[in-house]
């Protein structure tokens, strides 16, 4: 929207308080801000809840691929042909054997559920997730040939298990005898504890080399599964399609989405209801800068008589007005990224202040899964949430100046 020089001028003069205008100007200023707290809002959840996916994402296929070939009765037959079948697919990137099998285990009277993983010792090391996630120990300490297992932070919490110290591991299916089936007890020594920051791993992961996984579930020289990972998660249905016909009365396939489905098509349904919640308070915002160009169109009416008899033009003071309003909101706007990227910054430390202030515990990753507040700003949804806000702020404007612009300056100043 290009201006004449009169036209800024004139623009100018009505953004700036003068006498006797102050509420006007109060109200204009609730307007900015209401934009501001608005569009910062909106930038905050769903940064937040970018993270959040992302975070979850990340972790959770990190550990359990982007799909796994699964063995009928948790064994899979003939599993090096159908890993070498694997590896052999076009778009996939790694395929590894693995175990994974939910257990028991105790340490000094107390018994906690886990999920017992067996896997190559090399794969241990080189999975991306568990990499610098040690607190305590050392992963290379894990050997095929002792009984050594990796424990998640939580878990040893509850067991009260430190780097050293053995926990036993019981498998209720064990050998069957005369006198009925007999629990199978295995004692390993923990030599490393991780935090991946998943709640639900943290608390019950055990991760162990495969040969001591295959002792202890008794499954000789065969594997649970083989995890996948691919080059494109999205389309792994597709790209692993070719690969349906060899695993045949082997095993199925089952892809991350429908591992976590009912996780990700919550967290997805969330999102749009946020976003569609957050933008009404937005639309809310500039209902303050209508009011405040209406009460500014009142205001000057007989300034806009006046400007009229001088030759502006309609079009002329529709521009003057349109301009006022939109300057309010990008003033708005302008501010609420810059409230929302302070926010984002010290998103973990606000939380704590706020936990500390309150005495409550605002993010329980028993519940939200993950340790800490996430954030991952998507430049995309940024430049659509200033683009909406903008576009609500010129809807805005629309009325007032179009009052502005159709004063009659034969009414107004025939009673001045």
């Amino acid at each position: 929207m290009i201006l004449s020089r009169y036209e800024r001028m004139v623009a100018r003069r009505y953004l700036l308080p003068h006498k006797g205008e102050g509420f006007i100007f109060l109200v204009a200023s609730i307007s900015l801000i209401a934009v501001a707290l608005g569009v910062a809002a909106l930038i905050i959840v769903m940064s937040v809840m970018n993270g959040f996916r992302a975070e979850l994402f990340d972790k959770i296929v990190g550990l359990n691929g982007h799909a796994v070939v699964q063995g009928y009765g948790g064994r899979l037959h003939d599993w090096r042909q159908v890993l070498s079948d694997v590896k052999a697919t076009p778009g996939v990137t790694d395929a590894t054997p693995l175990i994974e099998q939910p257990l028991l285990t105790t340490y000094e009277g107390r018994v906690e559920a886990i999920l017992a993983r067996g896997m190559a010792v090399e794969d241990i090391l080189d999975n991306a997730t568990l990499d610098g996630k040690t607190v305590a120990g050392d992963l290379k300490a894990l050997s095929p040939d002792e009984d050594r297992v990796a424990i998640g932070s939580r878990l040893a919490q509850n067991l009260g298990v430190q780097v050293g110290q053995s926990i036993t591991i019981i498998n209720p299916a064990g050998r069957t005898t005369p006198f009925g089936t007999v629990p199978r007890e295995i004692s390993y020594e923990v030599v490393a504890i991780f935090e991946v920051g998943v709640y639900d791993y943290d608390k019950a992961f055990v991760i162990m080399p495969i040969e001591r996984a295959q002792l202890l579930m008794l499954l000789g020289d065969e594997v649970g599964m083989i995890e996948i990972k691919t080059d494109d998660p999205d389309n792994v249905n597709r790209i692993l399609a070719p690969l349906l016909p060899r695993i045949e009365n082997k095993g199925l396939i089952v892809d991350w989405k429908s591992m976590n489905a009912s996780l990700f098509e919550a967290l997805a349904v969330e999102r749009v209801a946020m976003f569609v919640v957050l933008s009404i308070i937005v639309l809310v915002a500039v209902f303050n800068i209508l009011s405040s160009l209406i009460m500014l169109v009142r205001a000057k009416t007989r300034d806009i008589a006046i400007l009229r008899t001088m030759g502006a033009s309609r079009k002329s003071l529709l521009r003057i007005f349109m301009t006022v309003g939109l300057l309010i909101g990008s003033a708005g706007i302008v501010l609420g990224l810059i409230l929302g990227a302070i926010f984002l910054y010290f998103r973990q430390s606000v939380v704590n202040f706020v936990q500390l202030v309150t005495g409550q515990n605002l993010w329980d990753p028993s519940i939200r899964f993950l340790t800490e507040l996430p954030s991952r700003t998507d430049p995309m949804e940024v430049l659509a949430i200033c683009a909406l806000a903008l576009l609500f702020s010129f809807l805005a404007t629309l009325y007032p100046a179009l009052k502005a612009a159709s004063t009659d300056p034969v009414q107004v100043l025939r009673y001045e």
